[in-house]
């Protein structure tokens, strides 16, 4: 209980999983809270203070799926570990207690084992600091070593940490008055861990960054912000606390900026379930509908694409390019899909392999990977070599070709040799070395393996040089002994036998003897199994120790191998659908011909039925085209559907797809918005109206000349009047400040009057037709308005009633033979024409000044600037 209260005293936030044998056992506290997570016994062991001490236990044999269980409830688990064997510690007396301590502390962010971990999923640990005003985050998969800082404005975190999906966010506790980064936090998801504001100071983040990458200075990395520096020196710490100690194999950081990456906001990336539907689900999404990947680092590889679409023409091209190619050479590309599907997950297993949590099938993991990777670069070597292969190509096979690899190839050929076929999941079971590799193993092993022969070898000799009947036996208190009949020993105790024979035990029937060498084989056979087992896991040290020295390649040819594996399965899909390559330059155009929902139209398909492509033209400039179409129609004919594939459309462009579409020419995006669908935020005390205002407004404030924006059915949720009149002043906002192409679909028919009052809005909308009193959708988009919205035949559609149906087509014909026109809307002025809005109460200079001030990181003096400043700023 010493040990115990030790280690939660150092993990006092974590249960810790106390080793005892061939449980974990829980105690106090953590033992009723894991009780109740888990569903397990709460039983009771012993006394502390006079009271009896709760206890709760898990099988080790168990442990990862219990744990698993805790970590997804939001649980920290310290591991306390026995770090000696019990026969060790009867060495120091009898009542010695094992040796333990605290080996590992496991938090959604740092999970490293298969059986905890989404193959086809990241699993990323972030950090989020803000320095003077400008806020960085950082990211590590560290079952895969990948490490990311970015640069980011505070605006711009929501929408950063969505695009990374994190398991767990690190935050300096000072963080949590700002409600900014409150909101962002919220929006992203994942266990949020609360950091002293300490650990994220510059200087100290800048120590602990050296130290883990075991550099003297941090140049080779570039110029990282204080922000950025922070930010990785948070992820450091969390590492040094929960590793206890243990170096992982992590790749430098790679920098990114804002500038670099479509800008998607959480509320758009939910609605356009892009990685997951709005169920969460990953099946209905656009990655499940698009992913042919064949590898575990090649499906991570392609979420992480989707969810980051790029803003540079020329690296979208690079990635295009190698789709295109692998369009083309089909046969090659088979050949390397069959090839793909031996290769094991390399990065994941030399990320256990450096924490010391890997085992003889990592190594075999990256045996094979390696073998496959030579195999794979063997492939290209075999094409044409007056093609030129594509540069992402080129640089993949270059990193997979062990020939320029040599050592990647001598640890090829060390585990090639030295692994055994039947490999173990730890190095403590064994069995994992082959033969010939350790000439003092087979020695042991011989003798373990091989003792009753030993043994009866020596009987038979000892039997034929003393001319005595005897036997070699053994038993727990003696070991190996000769035993005799009384009779036959008397031999055996006169000369000169008794100097070969030791005399040990006399029993009524039976005298019992030794020999020096039956009692040296004695020790030998009791120590072979010892000493074969201490040799493979020396042996595996040594081999760990190479994986590591070779990390830095091992991690080159993992990522080669996803960027091929996304590549060609791209080209799989595009071929599967009929996607073509789309042309992204950096002009305001977006040019759709007969495009498709990549989503909805699988669905079609297995349902056996066709979708209706549609085409869709904005131009920004407005010039080849409108740069806003209102799109109106029924309800079910597909305006939904039409909005967000064309956004998707743009997402799949930018991050290096082919699009479902005959053809598709788009100027970069830099920021995508949608606000599709109804729903609410109770939790924050916001109505479904309110929601949609809200994210309304972020549009309005954010989307910049190089934007695409979808809206549906803005206004819908209040008063018609109101409703118009907001749908009809944004419209206005986004033809003529924002300037971005746009899609506003609306039941509001009314705002059809504006393609003839704005320069630049067109009317689209989803074609139906009455048939025999039936409603008919086409799903195809044209030109000009709808000229009714068909409500009460879609309630007839959805099985309303008969009579509810009757009574509102004689409702509504009333109305629309009785109603006039509810305002004169085409006597409004144009938005440039009205005056100016009245003023807003913003913020002061002071109040501004004060929010820019960092006061955490400011020195007395820089404080006193400061002051005299502000003070400036009242005069």
């Amino acid at each position: 209980m010493a040990q115990f209260f030790d280690a939660k005293a150092r993990q006092p936030d974590a249960l810790v999983f106390f080793r005892m044998g061939d449980f974990y056992e829980l105690f106090f506290e953590d033992a009723q809270k894991a009780a109740a997570a888990l569903g397990i016994t709460l039983t009771a062991r012993g006394q502390h203070a006079g009271q009896p001490i709760p206890m709760a236990g898990v099988p080790a044999h168990a442990m990862e799926a219990y744990l698993a269980k805790l970590v997804r409830a939001g649980f920290k688990v310290a591991l306390c570990e026995q770090l000696e064997d019990p026969s060790e510690a009867k060495k120091r007396g009898s009542k010695s207690v094992v040796r333990r301590d605290v080996v590992r502390v496991v938090t959604p962010g740092t999970l490293t084992e298969d059986g905890l971990l989404d193959a086809r999923g990241a699993n990323r640990l972030a950090a989020i600091s803000v320095r003077a005003g400008a806020a960085a985050v950082a990211s590590v998969e560290l079952s895969t070593g990948e490490v990311e800082c970015m640069a980011v404005t505070l605006s711009g975190l929501a929408s950063t940490l969505a695009a990374l999906g994190p398991s767990e966010i690190l935050v300096p506790d000072r963080l949590f008055s700002d409600e900014g980064v409150n909101a962002a936090l919220k929006a992203a998801g994942g266990f949020v861990q609360p950091l002293p504001s300490a650990l994220a100071e510059p200087s100290a983040s800048e120590t602990r960054l050296k130290r883990l990458y075991g550099v003297e200075t941090l140049d080779g990395f570039g110029q990282l912000s204080g922000a950025e520096v922070s930010a990785l020196g948070l992820i450091a710490a969390h590492l040094e606390t929960t590793q206890a100690g243990k170096v992982p194999a992590l790749s430098p950081p790679r920098r990114a900026g804002e500038a670099d990456v479509m800008v998607i906001d959480p509320a758009t990336r939910n609605s356009l379930e892009i990685e997951r539907t709005q169920s969460g689900a990953r099946d209905g999404s656009l990655l499940a509908a698009i992913d042919r990947t064949i590898t575990a680092p090649g499906a991570r590889l392609l979420a992480s694409r989707l969810a980051r679409p790029l803003l540079d023409p020329a690296a979208i091209d690079a990635r295009l390019d190698a789709v295109a190619w692998f369009c083309e050479a089909r046969p090659t590309r088979q050949k390397l899909r069959e090839c793909l599907q031996r290769l094991p997950d390399m990065a994941r297993g030399l990320s256990r392999l450096a924490l010391g949590r890997g085992g003889p099938r990592d190594l075999g993991a990256l045996r094979d990977g390696l073998t496959t990777a030579d195999a794979v670069a063997g492939l290209f070597a075999k094409t044409n070599p007056l093609v030129e292969l594509p540069a992402e190509i080129a640089e993949a096979v270059e990193a997979l070709d062990l020939s320029k690899r040599p050592a990647l190839a001598d640890f090829r050929d060390l585990l090639t040799a030295g692994l055994g076929t039947d490999l173990p999941a730890l190095a403590r079971d064994g069995g994992f070395v082959a033969d010939g590799v350790r000439p003092e193993l087979d020695q042991a092993r011989a003798l373990r393996d091989d003792s009753r022969r030993v043994i009866a070898a020596l009987e038979a000799r000892l039997a034929e040089d003393s001319g005595v009947a005897l036997k070699v036996r053994h038993n727990a208190v003696l070991g190996y002994f000769v035993e005799c009949t009384a009779k036959a020993a008397e031999p055996l105790m006169q000369p000169p036998l008794n100097a070969t024979f030791i005399h040990r035990q006399t029993l009524a029937n039976q005298v019992r003897f030794t020999t020096v060498e039956l009692a040296e084989l004695d020790a030998k056979i009791a120590q072979a199994a010892e000493r074969a087992l201490a040799i493979e896991v020396d042996t595996f040290e040594a081999w760990r120790g190479a994986a590591i020295a070779v990390a830095a390649d091992l991690q080159a040819a993992a990522e080669a191998a996803a960027r091929l594996d996304v590549a060609s399965g791209l080209a799989e899909w595009a071929e599967d659908v009929g996607a073509t390559r789309p042309l992204v330059d950096r002009s305001t155009a977006f040019e759709a011909e007969a495009a498709r929902h990549p989503v909805v139209e699988a669905a079609v398909r297995r349902a056996g039925e066709a979708f209706t492509p549609n085409d869709c033209r904005l131009d920004g400039a407005g010039v080849v085209s409108a740069r806003l179409s209102i799109v109106t129609g029924p309800n079910m004919a597909g305006k939904s559907t039409f909005l967000r594939q064309n956004a998707l459309l743009a997402v799949l462009a930018q991050a290096g797809c082919f699009v479902p579409a005959r053809k598709l020419r788009i100027g970069v995006v830099d920021r995508l918005f949608s606000r599709v669908g109804a729903g609410d935020d109770l939790a924050r005390g916001r109505s479904t109206f309110m929601l949609e205002m809200v994210e309304t407004a972020a549009i309005l404030t954010q989307a910049t000349p190089r934007s695409l924006v979808i809206l549906d059915e803005i206004g819908r949720g209040t008063a018609t009047y109101d409703g118009l009149a907001i749908a009809w002043a944004c419209v206005e906002q986004l033809h003529e400040t924002n300037r971005c192409r746009a899609l506003f679909a609306t039941h509001y028919h009314e705002l059809a009057v504006l393609e003839g009052r704005l320069a630049y809005v067109s009317n689209l909308s989803l074609k139906a037709k009455e048939w025999n009193g039936d409603l008919i959708f086409l799903h195809e988009a044209g030109p000009g308005p709808a000229d009714r919205s068909y409500g009460v035949q879609v309630a007839k559609l959805a099985g309303v009633p008969p009579a509810v149906v009757a009574r509102a087509k004689q409702v509504l014909e009333r109305l629309e033979r009785e109603a006039g026109a509810p305002a004169h809307l085409e006597d409004l002025p144009l938005f440039a024409a009205i005056a100016e809005p009245e003023a807003r109460f913003g913020p002061s200079k002071v109040e501004e000044a004060l929010e820019a001030l960092d006061v955490d990181g400011m020195s007395p003096r820089e404080a006193m600037d400061a002051l005299y400043r502000l003070k400036g700023l009242l005069a």
